[in-house]
């Protein structure tokens, strides 16, 4: 199957896809921000920049997108026809490196979560689960 867009909407469209202050993200800083919790975001000194940091809690939260990362879900099972080499070889390194981050963070003591974009459709179900992380 064909890519329906044109090289220049395809150009013009990833663009637009930035790594931070993303939909998701803003989402979950809300949810965290009403609840009463504080937080640092993208600390550079830490593997991977998290997306939260909770510093005196020695815990952070990633929140990935399903298709960057590749979610198990129906949208990170999504992969595209045109380029699919270049495509396969960078989200299979994007779910490497996750796992290399996560691991990094773990061994210097810090707690991990990922909260999936497709999760955050039941804001009340992430609310419990990010408060139940943070205890």
């Amino acid at each position: 199957m064909t890519d329906v867009l044109t090289p220049e909407q395809r150009r013009l469209n990833m663009s637009r896809i930035r790594g931070r202050d993303t939909a998701p993200e803003m989402l979950v800083r809300r949810l965290l921000h009403r609840a009463g919790y504080r937080y640092r975001l993208h600390a550079r000194e830490l593997p991977g920049r998290p997306d939260l940091v909770f510093p005196s809690r020695r815990k952070v939260i990633f929140v990935h997108g399903c298709f960057w990362h590749g979610h198990r879900c129906r949208y990170g099972r999504v992969r595209p026809h045109t380029n699919a080499a270049f495509w396969s070889a960078k989200l299979a390194g994007n779910v490497q490196r996750d796992r290399t981050v996560r691991s990094e963070l773990t061994g210097a003591g810090w707690k991990t979560l990922v909260i999936w974009e497709c999760e955050l459709r039941d804001q009340v179900r992430s609310l419990r689960r990010l408060k139940a992380f943070l205890r």
